[in-house]
This record gives C-alpha cells, structure tokens and sequence, in this order.
C-alpha cells in the first residue's frame, strides 16, 4: 500500500504549485482576451499538450483503463478511435480554425458556429449553443469531481463528498487567478504528469510479469475467450456495429468548444506543425498504455467491485513509495485539466457570447469570475447527489456537447455549403437525438449513441431540400 503521509505531502506540494501558476497568470491578464484567450500566443508545447490533457480526462486514466480491465482486448478499438478523432481535429481542424481566428477575432467556439449570421437568428443560435455547453459542462465537470472524491477515497479516510469539495476548491482557485494562461500552462504540467503515469506503469506491469511474452501468455491462460476477442465476442452485424461504434469516440472531439479554443489561441503555422506531431505522440501513449494497465490488473489484482479503481490497484501493487504518489497525483492531473478548461468556457460563455455584460453594463472578468464559482458549486452538489460511473457520463456530455456543435464545426472547416437557417435545427437535432440515445439500453461500444446524432446534423446542414 502507498504510504500516506508521502501522498498527503506530494499532493499538497503539486497543489501549491498550480496556485502558484495561476498566481503567475493573474499578472499577464490585462483584458478579456488574455482572460479567455490568452491573447492568440499559445506556443506548440502549451497547446498540444494542455488540448491533449484537457479532452482526456479522468475518464482517460480510470474509465479508459476501467474499460480495458472490464471488457479486455475490445477496448483498444475505443482507444484508436479517440487517437483518430485527435488526428482528424488538429490536421483537418486546427488550421482552418486557426486562420479563421486571425482574420476574424474571436473569444469562443459559439462565435466561430454562428459565423455569417446576424440579428434575431444569430441572438437564438447564440442562446441554444451556450445552453447546451452549460448543461453539459456541468455533467461533465462533475465527472472529474467524482473521479478527485475516488483518488481520495480510495487512498485517505475520506468521504467522497469531502474530498469532492476540496479537490473543486483548489481547481476552481486557480482558474480564478489566471484564466486561460493559468489554465493552459497548469494544464501542460498535468499533461506531462499523464503522459509519464501512462508509460511507467504499463512498463512496470510488463516487467513485473516478466516481460511481454509472459505476460501476453499469462494473460491468454488466465482470460476467457470474450475477454481476449477484439470484437467481445460478438460476430457478424454486431461486431462490426461493436468496432464502428468505438472508433466513433472520436468524433465528438470535433465539437468540443474547450479544445476549440487551443486552435484559436495558436501563435502561428510552425506552432500548429510541431503541436499536430505532440499531440497525436501523446494521444497513442496515453490511450494505449491506459489499456496495458486495464490488461495487467487481471494478472496483478484480479477482481474488483469498480474496475475504475484498476489505476490505483495497479499503481499500489508496483510502487508503494514516493513514485507511486506522484503517479497518484496524475489522476488529479487529469482531473483538473479538463475540469478548469470547462469551466474557463462556461465564464466566456456566460460574460460574453450571452452578452450579460454588455447588456447590463457589467465588467466581463468579474461576471465570468462569478459564473465560474457558480457552476462549479452546481457541478460538486451533481457529483455529490447524482452518482454514476465516471465513463458514464463523461460519455453522454462528450456525445451529446459533440453531436450538437461538431456538424457545424466540421462543416465549416471543410467549406461544405449550407443555409444559414439550418444552424439551429441542426444543432437542436443532435443534441436531442444524443439524450434520446443516452436514455435507451446501451453499451460502451453502441454504435447509435456515438454516430447517429451526429450523423443526424449533418443530415440537417447537408441534405437539399425538396
């Protein structure tokens, strides 16, 4: 078991200096684009690696691996397809949001879908894109909430709700100090920390077990023939449905509007080239060394009520010391990496695209402050309150937030021609397609909770009319 007192202490330790961070930031905000936006300066490092921790989260270390344990070799087909659906955002994506940006200022993803539309039609886009990522930020920041209440629980004599609470403290701290600056700079540290959790654990398993060919055998040897079929099993329709629903993870990376912003806050073309090479690197070792350590707690801890605890089972059963919690401290890491770019959004969302400030005469940075706190307050009483698995509902909030603004998204970054006048029906039918899926009897792999919705917009923007 990992010793306490090393965990308290690295803990407290990574906390302090991601205050320290944003107590940096605070002294480069100047305006509201260096708040939201850090003012268009955004280095390779920075973005790739602050993108990369921000839309793998803790579902990444815990579900992800949680999912590998659980279901066995079927899960590296979600893990490609979240791979693929990075690739596809910062090669097709990034540089046709990144030109957009500097010909055209903007602070959000809500500016860049209502694009060429004016008045009362761009005033209720406008309204039914801020609603949809307020709703489903608070679903999905709550997720890391609860996965910050299972690092503590599962290591102190904490409850979930306390440490629910103070795992939010300190996340919504820091982004109060620095805004984006402090969130993307806090975010790249996180990444790194990820990324080192990904390749030393997967690494000890293998050579605890006694190299790759053993532990391949041991695996086989212990496993039913489910556990190690890439379909699950399954045969035919079904397996394919299986495979093509996975590697549908990826697509609604496409309409996520805090991975959004890094396109927009980029320094330039090299810095686009580098990050498209850091990102998709980290991706791959992240995603894939998250299934090694799924696959090797078969062998090293065998059964466990919640395979979402597999990470700590894993990293406590190899590194019982210092190491072990500073890889605990990765969980944190993703945690509040996506936790504080979310909230960042719902503050833009909020101060500027809704106009409250303009419309009261209000100042944008105190508003967007005062939100924050807000929705982080509504999302810590929905982790507490509202218990589901962390995949669970990182999955509805990612497909749904996904299948309403990625088919404007994606269409506008292909320079596919549609009506202006389709943008709300288009956005309004992938969303609720997404929570009718939501609501029906599905598995991780279901093909119609992961393509259908979004499928279902761009029917809406594309198909001509009669």
């Amino acid at each position: 078991m990992l010793d306490k007192d090393v965990v308290l202490t690295t803990l407290v330790l990574y906390k302090v200096l991601l205050v320290l961070i944003g107590i940096w930031a605070q002294r480069r905000v100047n305006s509201e684009q260096d708040f939201f936006l850090a003012s268009g300066q955004l280095g390779p490092w920075v973005a790739a690696v602050s993108y990369c921790a921000s839309s793998a989260s803790a579902w990444t270390l815990l579900g992800m691996s949680g999912l590998a344990f659980s279901i066995g070799l079927s899960a590296l087909w979600v893990a490609a397809g979240a791979v693929l659906g990075c690739v596809f955002s910062w090669v097709f994506l990034a540089p046709r949001v990144m030109a957009t940006a500097q010909v055209k200022p903007m602070m959000s993803a809500t500016e860049f879908i209502a694009l060429g539309t004016q008045g009362r039609e761009r005033q209720r886009i406008v309204a039914l894109a801020s609603s949809i990522i307020l709703f489903c930020f608070v679903v999905y920041i709550a997720s890391q909430f609860q996965g910050a209440g299972n690092t503590f629980a599962s290591t102190f004599d904490m409850s979930s709700a306390n440490s629910i609470v103070l795992g939010g403290g300190i996340i919504l701290l820091y982004t109060l100090l620095g805004g984006f600056w402090a969130v993307s700079v806090t975010d790249t540290l996180q990444g790194l920390l990820m990324m080192a959790a990904a390749v030393l654990l997967p690494i000890a398993a293998v050579v605890q077990l006694g190299g790759p060919s053993q532990f391949f055998s041991a695996l086989a040897s212990h496993s039913s023939a489910p556990y190690l079929s890439l379909t699950g099993g399954t045969l035919g329709l079904a397996a394919a449905g299986m495979v093509i629903g996975s590697l549908g993870v990826g697509i609604s990376a496409l309409g996520q509007p805090h991975l959004l912003v890094r396109f927009m806050a980029l320094r330039d073309k090299k810095a686009l080239r580098q990050g498209q090479i850091i990102a998709t690197t980290w991706y791959a070792v992240v995603f894939f060394g998250m299934c090694l350590v799924g696959f090797a707690g078969q062998l090293l801890v065998g059964e466990l009520d919640n395979g979402e605890l597999v990470f700590f089972a894993v990293n406590a059963e190899l590194f019982p010391s210092a190491l072990g919690a500073v890889l605990l401290a990765a969980v944190l890491s993703a945690i509040m990496s996506t936790a504080d770019s979310m909230l960042l959004v719902t503050g833009t969302t909020v101060a500027h695209d809704l106009g409250i400030t303009r419309r009261y005469r209000l100042q944008a940075l105190l508003v967007s402050r005062l939100v924050i706190a807000v929705i982080s307050a509504g999302a810590i009483l929905v982790a507490i309150y509202i218990p589901a698995t962390i995949f669970q509902r990182v999955l509805f909030a990612w497909v749904a937030i996904g299948s309403a603004l990625g088919p404007v998204i994606l269409c506008r970054c292909l320079r596919l021609t549609f009506s202006p006048g389709r943008i709300l029906p288009a956005i309004a039918c992938g969303f609720i397609a997404a929570v009718a899926c939501y609501l029906l009897p599905n598995t991780p792999g279901d093909i119609l909770e992961r393509l259908l919705p979004f499928s279902l917009g761009m029917a809406v923007l594309l198909l001509p009319r009669r």
